[in-house]
């Protein structure tokens, strides 16, 4: 091994289940993933302080728009503050943007660093609060003992910091992925051409095993096993969100969990005094986008960025999917599973199992940190299992960012070395993908769609459509409860209808025939 070699040390995660008005600071839950990770390293936590690059992952409610819709007092800059915390003074901070991929990409990015000599000792960390944050705004509790500290500078940014929807998209509901990811669902079962009851069984079915998994999963947020019919079977407790998806398959972001990873170099493992037995290397790793905006897509169907990922991961690994022991398939929502298990080759009952904590649904879908809690477990299985491998898969917005790492305690041979992201994202970019037209008038058919509930029942439709020439747009549908109702009860994407302007003219409507 060379003394520059990228390894994973130490593995935390926090789950909290306490009262609400007691719910630990955001800068106290990435400081506790922090010294877990520490202890997991055999680290006493002061050792912390040697940190020479730190990244936050970034907090949901930090995304844009949410400054309003949830007034509590923030940290200005995380990364600085937890660094404060820990009294560490590391030379690279960086607070990153949205996206579900980002503990992928911090990690790939960390250890990129590491083996250029440019870091050697690096903290991974991120958390969600939005469980018991929101209980406090609700109540009007206090916040006195949430930490702002004013006096610190802008935080360095890192990730993509472009919004996941064009203004078209977002002005037809496509901003919220409960909205958006049934889309590639409802395409994925007109195109096996499979009936409506069939799908959903058979979505209950994919995700029964998750379930099973997070009951076994301490630090789950739902660990409770459920059967296929329970999952799909829509009742008071399991509401339809946006059809075809009843609660129980959605990610559920209000919870309070936090992660986090140190890595270092093989060096500075050694120095620290790290056994041998507690390193974990990622052996393989990739990052892309697909075509960026979901109306953009070359289809529903597929996601070429999950496909190039992968098989650029495992061949910078050296293996193939076949030697892969263990897997953690992103899984905000059956679609992603199964268009991400279809673009690796994966069959969607594989026998190794498609996921190591239980899925975002059941294990906890902490806003964009999800994926460190995969790799913290991850790093626990594999040190069970010397010398298997494991793949981790991580996807932000919708479908849209992939990030994926091939990991093993397996020790690696010569220089680590990444490929520049940029080699992939030139191939998808170049991608052939429908002109989308922004003002669609006259004869059109549906390529996809979804209608969306409300807590007391129907709420709209959304249609993307292609017009008379081919061309795609997207639409609202009328809104009475008839026309949504209609839309559920039986196949609707291939079917005809007009698309023009709204009555208010700001959106495009389609009214199926």
């Amino acid at each position: 091994m060379r003394d520059e070699t990228p390894v994973l040390i130490g593995a935390g995660q926090f789950t909290y289940r306490g009262a609400a008005e007691t719910s630990p600071s955001p800068l106290a839950m990435i400081k506790i993933a922090a010294e877990r990770a520490a202890a997991d390293a055999g680290l006493a936590p002061e050792k912390l302080a040697g940190l020479d690059a730190l990244t936050v992952v970034g907090f949901t409610v930090d995304a844009a728009g949410n400054q309003g819709r949830f007034p509590f007092p923030r940290l200005h800059n995380p990364p600085a503050s937890l660094a404060r915390r820990l009294g560490a003074d590391p030379r690279y901070q960086a607070y990153s943007h949205m996206g579900g991929n980002t503990p992928q990409q911090v990690v790939n990015m960390l250890s990129e660093r590491i083996a250029r000599g440019e870091s050697e000792f690096a903290l991974a960390v991120g958390a969600e609060f939005l469980g018991a944050l929101t209980k406090r705004l609700k109540a009007g509790a206090s916040f006195d003992d949430f930490e702002t500290e004013d006096d610190l500078p802008e935080p360095a940014r890192f990730g993509d910091p472009r919004p996941g929807t064009s203004h078209q998209e977002q002005l037809h509901g496509l901003g919220a992925p409960i909205n958006t990811y049934p889309l590639f669902e409802n395409a994925l079962r007109a195109r096996d051409k499979r009936g409506l009851a069939d799908h959903a069984l058979r979505m209950g079915r994919l995700m029964a095993p998750f379930t099973r998994v997070a009951a076994q999963n301490p630090d789950a947020w739902f660990p409770i096993e459920r059967t296929a019919e329970e999952l799909v079977a829509v009742t008071d407790r399991n509401r339809m969100v946006g059809f075809p998806y009843p609660k129980y398959l959605n990610a559920i972001m209000e919870v309070d969990q936090s992660a986090g990873v140190l890595i270092t170099s093989v060096k500075k493992a050694r120095e620290l005094g790290v056994p041998q037995d507690r390193w974990v290397f990622l052996h393989g790793c990739a990052d892309a986008a697909d075509l960026w905006h979901v109306t953009e897509r070359q289809n529903y169907t597929s996601s070429p960025a999950m496909r190039m990922t992968g098989q650029r991961a495992l061949e910078m690994a050296g293996v193939g999917l076949g030697q892969i022991d263990l897997i953690d398939l992103y899984s905000c929502f059956p679609a992603a599973v199964e268009i991400g298990a279809e673009a690796l080759g994966l069959d969607l009952d594989d026998p190794r199992g498609l996921t190591v904590t239980g899925g975002l649904p059941y294990a906890g879908g902490p806003g964009n940190n999800y994926v460190m809690h995969s790799i913290a477990v991850m790093m626990r299985r594999l040190r069970e299992r010397p010398g298997a491998f494991g793949l981790v898969t991580g996807n932000g917005w919708y479908l849209t960012k992939q990030s994926t790492g091939v990991y093993s305690t397996q020790p690696i041979e010569g220089a680590w070395a990444r490929e520049d992201p940029v080699v992939i994202q030139r191939q998808i970019d170049a991608l052939p993908h429908p002109r989308v037209v922004e003002r669609p008038e006259g004869p059109a058919t549906i390529e996809t769609y979804t209608v969306v509930h409300s807590r007391d029942g129907y709420r709209l439709g959304i249609v993307i459509g292609r017009d008379s020439a081919g061309h795609r747009f997207v639409a609202e549908t009328p809104k009475d409860e008839a026309t949504l109702r209609g839309l559920e009860a039986v196949e609707s994407v291939g079917r005809p209808g007009r698309v023009g302007p709204s009555p208010d003219s700001a959106r495009n409507r389609f009214v199926p025939d």
